[in-house]
């Protein structure tokens, strides 16, 4: 049954990107409310997450997939004020946590139902706005994608970003060993206590070397990398015979000259992929394996979002520039006033 949308709002406040640049090209302006469409809710947003695709939109380099909205953010929670047509799933009055194409830093935002989740039992809203990008990815590429088991280790470049936090945590929680890279002393010690067995200044150390020695010259069985360009190399050369290499960013390019005899000498698997055009069935199917299997650890307090940071949202541009001079350590959220 569709929600009276007779009484919602009919404009909001959204941070629109006027034209591609740097964090000031991120203002608020005036929006009309979305409507949502058949199996959609309507969020009332409380908090949205800051994300690197986020950044890479506001320079031009990563515009919507099609029929989604221009507005940036990928990830939000908030209150359900109104169903569309078929969706059952939630109730007016439901607090989710969801997974959007675009529209997340807004007052409000349509997503369809089977995108979104409820938030874990024990978090507010704000860390619930801190789940769905990070742990959609780590889940689907780490876990489905990389087979990552109990037993074996993880390479986890990037070890102090929303994305490498959350692997952290959750490969820690289902029993495999951790191997964090990070850019400082202080970086590494912060992925040593969210429980990555070995961390590695990858500007002073060797994370090749370092990997070897800390798997007795075996490598690491699974490697998530969002760094590309020459570490494409050192990936093979840090693996594990039979290892998983997943790349989900080129933060250091997208091109590199590679070796590929490793590849074939140790039977690697290269993959890779991305989140944000995937069809909502396939977000679907991550977001009910994520229900069975890790929201039971964030209602269990075994894993819980690191966040270093919030803003309000009018405010997206700070957040932005926090992202992008790399000082954090976990997420970055926008706070959303009613």
């Amino acid at each position: 049954m569709a929600a009276d949308h007779t009484t919602l709002p009919s404009t909001m406040t959204a941070i629109g990107i006027k034209t591609p640049g740097g964090p000031d090209v991120l203002q608020p302006e005036t929006r009309p409310v979305p409507r949502p469409g058949a199996g959609e809710i309507l969020v009332h947003i409380a908090a949205a997450g800051v994300n690197r695709p986020d950044v890479i939109q506001r320079l031009g380099a990563y515009p919507a997939p099609p029929g989604a909205s221009d507005i940036p953010g990928l990830e939000l929670a908030g209150d359900v004020i109104a169903i569309g047509p078929g969706a059952s799933r939630f109730k007016v009055g439901d607090q989710v946590c969801a997974l959007v194409a675009g529209g997340g830093y807004a007052q409000y935002a349509t997503v369809h139902e089977s995108n979104a989740l409820p938030v874990p039992a024990g978090l507010g809203l704000t860390e619930a706005a801190a789940l769905p990008e990070t742990f959609f990815t780590v889940w689907t590429n780490v876990f489905e994608r990389g087979g990552l088991k109990a037993g074996e280790t993880l390479l986890i470049h990037g070890g102090t970003s929303g994305i490498g936090t959350t692997a952290i945590m959750l490969a820690k929680a289902l029993g495999a060993k951790v191997i964090a890279t990070a850019g400082s002393d202080d970086k590494c010690a912060a992925c040593r206590d969210l429980g990555a067995d070995i961390a590695v200044n990858y500007r002073t150390e060797d994370f090749v070397a370092a990997a070897k020695a800390a798997t007795n010259g075996q490598g690491a069985e699974v490697i998530l990398d969002m760094v590309g360009g020459d570490y494409i190399q050192r990936n093979y050369d840090a693996a594990a015979v039979d290892g998983r290499i997943v790349q989900i960013a080129f933060l250091n390019g997208a091109k590199a000259t590679v070796d590929f005899t490793r590849l074939m000498l140790k039977r690697l698997t290269h993959t890779g992929s991305t989140l944000r055009a995937r069809p909502v069935e396939a977000k679907a199917a991550i977001a009910r394996a994520l229900e069975a299997d890790v929201w039971p650890l964030l209602a269990a307090g075994r894993i819980k979002p690191v966040i270093h940071a919030t803003f309000p949202l009018a405010e997206a541009n700070r957040a932005h520039a926090l992202m992008e001079s790399s000082a954090h350590v976990g997420k970055i959220v926008l706070t959303v006033a009613a």
